[in-house]
């Protein structure tokens, strides 16, 4: 393929080399003609491992150049990879002005042409930036539509900085965000071959994987370093502790716990998390990441009554009430709290939980309900139908198959689904559905 790679820093430059060093013939854009210059010279603007060989290599053999003419890169290429810098400012915002400034310089080329174009970002930009901001900057300046007269895409990279060329050889992943299907194949033709899984995925999720990629890698080592504190400050090998925590690979390191649900709470989570931030307070050792998960983990379950109260209606039907399917435990259920903010307030609350009796509940159990929930037993139904009859508003708290089947589809009952219910995919944009956290 014909590709034009615009900006020439580390993901530019190990893109263009790289993409090179496959077949396809590369320019590079960039605005600092020492950049150009060194490109033009066989040297890589950038240090990093691999990249000066195989940069001199690529324009040795006439796949790579390098170029300020951003009409004539445009002219003799089919495809764009703009890879210029997003810098944010100390409160966090984003500066899209080299985005912007490019998206216009290319629509602009783009208007000259007669052959369908694909421009692709490979910035890191937040969700909304390629469709709101640069689609309407790139067909303003090109006088054509995105998706007919040239196609757009999002393809984040995944390189880190000192292994970057390894990283583009050997992918974790390849995410395509496209604007049409035909944008989408573009890119991936760019791949082909590269192991590791190809997602192919609206343009906004595309945009988002960065930032969930590089937000989880933070916590990681923040959450490292803190337990690595607490440990020093009791006399612990931290390196042993981690040692054991990641040979389990059926929970710790594995995708245990990280799709977006309900709130937290057992006799385990909670009750551990507390004592191990307050052993680092006496410890004097400040752990604001672990002392802040369970704030964050109330804050999810606020987000849910906040979901009610907006609906306006009193009458609530809540199905499930254990902390985990498929038992009757009721310690520090979140459930069970969201039922007592819920009475608190006044609202008029019917429970449905196939594993909840009263009857049946004994010891630490009963005496954690009766603290909580006194009068339980006027709450629980003793079915699903005594539930949809009672409630303007179901709460869907399990994932029971008899549950799922029985509630309503589009109806005037509104339903809040807290647990992703297996048909939520389907059911997301019919009337009264609303998702906790999708």
């Amino acid at each position: 393929m014909q590709i034009s790679v615009f900006g020439l820093g580390y993901v530019g430059c190990v893109s263009a080399a790289c993409l090179a060093s496959r077949g396809h013939q590369v320019v590079g854009v960039d605005v600092n003609p020492i950049k150009i210059d060194l490109v033009t010279r066989g040297k890589a603007p950038v240090v990093e491992e691999r990249i000066g060989e195989l940069t001199e290599e690529v324009v040795a053999s006439g796949a790579l150049r390098a170029t300020t003419d951003v009409a004539e890169a445009v002219a003799g290429s089919e495809i764009s990879l703009v890879c210029v810098g997003t810098p944010s400012a100390p409160n966090g915002s984003l500066s899209t002005a080299f985005l912007e400034r490019v998206a216009e310089e290319i629509g602009g080329a783009l208007s000259a042409k007669d052959t369908r174009h694909t421009v692709v970002f490979r910035s890191t930009m937040l969700p909304g930036t390629c469709l709101d901001l640069l689609v309407p900057i790139l067909e303003k300046a090109s006088g054509g539509t995105a998706g007919v007269d040239f196609g757009v895409a999002v393809n984040p990279e995944f390189l880190r900085e000192g292994s970057s060329v390894r990283d583009f050889f050997d992918p974790p992943k390849t995410v395509i965000g496209e604007f049409d299907t035909q944008s989408g194949d573009a890119v991936a033709k760019l791949y082909e071959g590269l192991p590791g899984d190809v997602f192919r995925v609206p343009i906004p999720v595309a945009e988002m994987t960065k930032y969930a990629d590089n937000a989880f890698h933070g916590l990681k080592i923040g959450f490292a370093n803190e337990l690595g504190a607490v440990c020093r400050a009791l006399g612990l090998d931290s390196h042993q502790v981690v040692d054991v925590f990641l040979a389990d690979r059926k929970l710790n390191i594995s995708p245990a716990y990280l799709r977006p649900g309900f709130a937290f709470g057992g006799s385990c989570l909670p009750k551990d998390l507390r004592g191990l931030v307050y052993a680092a307070h006496r410890a004097d050792v400040s752990v604001p990441i672990l002392a802040h998960v369970l704030p964050s983990n109330d804050e999810h379950l606020q987000r849910a009554y906040e979901l009610v109260a907006r609906t306006g209606k009193r009458k609530i039907g809540l199905f499930g009430l254990s902390f985990k399917p498929g038992t009757d435990d009721l310690r520090e259920s979140p459930l069970v709290e969201l039922a007592e903010r819920l009475l608190g307030k006044g609202y008029d609350l019917k429970i449905y939980d196939a594993n909840v009796s009263l009857s049946r509940l004994m010891g630490a159990n009963r005496e954690y309900i009766e603290s909580r929930l006194p009068h339980l037993g006027q709450l629980l139904a003793g079915s699903i139908g005594e539930v949809l009859a009672h409630a303007d508003v179901c709460l869907v708290g399990c994932t029971d198959a008899a549950v799922s089947a029985a509630l309503p589809r589009g109806g005037d009952q509104v339903l809040i689904d807290l647990v992703r219910l297996p048909d939520a995919a389907t059911r997301r944009n019919e009337k009264g559905y609303v998702g906790l956290a999708w």
